[in-house]
């Protein structure tokens, strides 16, 4: 990944990326050729040096079944927005601007190790529930559902346990810019009602004027 240093994603970037509720796809090479599904995950991060990734396919999805040649490829994909050369003060003052997209991202590289066993995937689907049910009023549960029922799913799901090997992280939010650019930055993102973005670009300023 290329990463300019003003653009380089901190630990704690990298902790939001793994930790919130969010998915990946997850980029496979096999002697057929690259395989890629967008799956929900859950990061384990007492694996390994580096942590692990959670995750299941349909029994029916051929991508587990493939064995991984080598490394295997996770992107998850932040927030992401267009910036517009409108919103720049220095748009007035001398024209020479274009347009830009700010977003986050995180490659995580790993090893691919497959898990059939009804125990671990009960286990997964439990934790990957719970985490994206955390916010919701009247949360939903796994074992709100009958036990035979949610037996039958189980072994319609093969898991997937993406062992990290390393990790390259970028958060590209106008720290480039000019401080006077900033607040108009900020201020068009919310016209547009990208609102986490103007939150992630606001919360970058230090990094710009320190």
């Amino acid at each position: 990944m290329y990463v300019p240093e003003h653009f380089t994603a901190s630990p704690a970037d990298i902790h939001d990326l793994l930790n919130g509720p969010s998915t990946a796809n997850l980029i496979t090479m096999t002697q057929e050729g690259m395989l890629a599904t967008l799956l929900p995950f859950v990061y384990d991060a007492t694996i390994g040096d580096h942590g692990a990734l959670h995750t299941h396919v349909a029994r029916n999805n051929t991508q587990w079944s493939q064995p991984a040649t080598g490394e295997s490829l996770a992107i998850i994909q932040g927030t992401d927005a267009y910036i517009s050369p409108s919103w720049y003060a220095a748009k007035a003052e001398h024209g020479r601007v274009v347009p830009t997209w700010n977003y986050s991202t995180a490659h995580i590289y790993g090893n691919v190790v497959i898990h059939e066993d009804p125990a671990w995937l009960g286990n997964h689907t439990r934790a990957l529930t719970n985490i994206n049910e955390a916010g919701s009023e009247h949360p939903w549960a796994v074992d709100d559902a009958p036990e035979k029922y949610i037996t039958g799913q189980l072994r319609a799901i093969v898991g997937i346990e993406l062992v990290i090997t390393r990790i390259e992280a970028k958060k590209k939010l106008s720290q480039n810019r000019p401080e006077t650019d900033i607040p108009r930055v900020i201020a068009g993102l919310k016209g547009c009602r990208h609102f986490h973005m103007a939150t992630q670009v606001e919360q970058a300023r230090p990094r710009i004027t320190n």
